[in-house]
């Protein structure tokens, strides 16, 4: 099958790509063309106007900024996969992004596409819940910044709005100052093409990883494919700060994983399935982090 007949623009600034979805309010947005050409093409979606944002340089960037880091909506999984910036500063991010998929997706997908799919088993969601990263969104009339807790509000569905575009995600480095910190992205896949079972994003910091028996003093969670959006356990990341890690915190910090997950089935693993791992990976991945914080 091929797509429906459609208008095809290409903006070379996120200016003018604005002002084409604010003229054509049932635009698509076209970024690494990972899922959208697919969905065109047995026609689950026929857009009358295609808005391509890949000739939108300014939305290609990794960049230092006071107190964070900010990637733009069109960085390609590659560029966060081999960025040293990101490396040394939210390592998280491109251990997510070299978990994409294989190479090809790798090169064209981005940031800005998977974030704005909102598929709760993506890498990208869980992994700046985790972060606690804000996005930035621009119209033709306004930009504006949404906290990514508030973003995703059902399933694949957003606060993102119709004529509203992804221009970065800003993520805080202040919380977990990389001397001190130790993050992991760890999921459960059968084959590199495939959507993970569950992944789990986590981030620690201790307080001297010299010490002989380091607490915690912060603690991040979230989960993907384990319930309609990404989701963070604030339950979890309770029970093992203010004291080092133990087996009875990680079982403590599984078991309130396993009760907040709260997936769908789906045909090669279902929930019940799902929650086991949902709690197992929360395990391993706070375990690796707390490990990377403290050697």
């Amino acid at each position: 099958m091929k797509p429906a007949p459609f208008e095809y623009h290409r903006p070379t600034t996120v200016a003018e790509a604005a002002e084409l979805l604010a003229d054509h309010r049932d635009a698509e947005l076209l970024a690494g063309n990972q899922s959208l050409g697919i969905v065109m093409a047995n026609r689950l979606a026929t857009p009358d106007h295609l808005v391509d944002l890949n000739a939108v340089e300014e939305l290609d960037f990794v960049e230092d900024r006071d107190g964070s880091v900010a990637v733009g909506a069109m960085t390609r999984h590659r560029t966060i996969e081999r960025s040293d910036l990101l490396a040394e500063t939210v390592p998280m991010l491109p251990e997510a992004a070299e978990q994409i998929a294989g190479p090809s997706v790798r090169n064209r997908g981005t940031l800005g596409g998977s974030v704005g799919e909102a598929d709760p088993a993506g890498n990208y969601p869980a992994a700046l819940v985790a972060l606690d990263a804000t996005l930035e969104i621009a119209s033709a009339d306004e930009s504006r910044e949404v906290p990514v807790s508030d973003y995703f509000i059902a399933y694949m569905f957003t606060d993102l709005g119709e004529d509203e575009i992804i221009t970065a995600a800003e993520i805080p480095t202040g919380p977990f100052p990389p001397d001190r910190t130790g993050m992991a992205f760890l999921e459960l896949k059968p084959t590199a093409q495939t959507w993970p079972t569950v992944s789990a994003a986590t981030a620690v910091r201790v307080d001297d990883p010299e010490a002989e028996d380091p607490e915690i003093e912060e603690a991040r969670l979230a989960l993907a494919n384990a319930a309609d959006v990404p989701l963070r356990v604030e339950d979890a990341e309770t029970e093992v700060e203010g004291e080092p890690l133990s087996e009875e915190t990680l079982s403590a910090a599984a078991e309130r994983a396993t009760a907040a997950a709260d997936p769908e089935d789906e045909m090669h693993a279902d929930s019940e399935f799902k929650v086991e791992v949902a709690g197992e990976y929360a395990r391993r991945s706070l375990a690796k982090s707390y490990e990377r914080a403290t050697t």
